[in-house]
């Protein structure tokens, strides 16, 4: 068999290429965040952002989303959206989006209001920290307030 013929000139090294007999330096590690939130945070079992509501099977159930807290510091949604039933009765406060830009702290306001926002508001997800009564039905909602 005869051998292949040489007739080109070897390529030339890059101006990135690793010397013969040296390992390639290891990969910079990514920057640590900025505001120290740990961006592998497990889901938060009690935080959802709320998108939307049906009142069907005769309750009105809350179209949510789990999430986790990233940078800086806020609630991000992630995951598939599901529904938790919430009591008519439920003790729920609000702070802005929901009652406007300027309110800071939490003010009560009626399952039937937050529905009636959430009508005219669809998929702006807010953020709530929710408790389930034994019955596995909401019965104290607290929005959180996101500037």
């Amino acid at each position: 068999m005869p051998a292949p013929s040489m007739t080109g000139a070897a390529p030339e090294p890059s101006a990135t290429a690793t010397p013969a007999g040296k390992n390639p330096p290891a990969p910079a590690p990514p920057p640590a965040p900025t505001c120290g939130a740990d961006h592998r945070m497990p889901v938060s079992p009690d935080t959802i952002a709320v998108h939307r509501y049906t009142p069907e099977g005769g309750m009105t159930s809350l179209i949510v989303q789990h999430g986790t807290y990233g940078c800086p510091g806020r609630f991000e949604p992630s995951g598939p959206w599901t529904y938790l039933p919430i009591a008519e009765t439920a003790k729920i406060t609000a702070t802005a989006p929901i009652l406007g830009p300027s309110t800071v702290t939490g003010k009560p306001i009626s399952t039937s209001e937050l529905t009636g926002w959430l009508d005219t508001h669809p998929d702006k997800g807010p953020p709530f920290h929710y408790h389930l009564n034994a019955a596995g039905v909401i019965d104290t909602l607290d929005e959180i307030y996101v500037k």
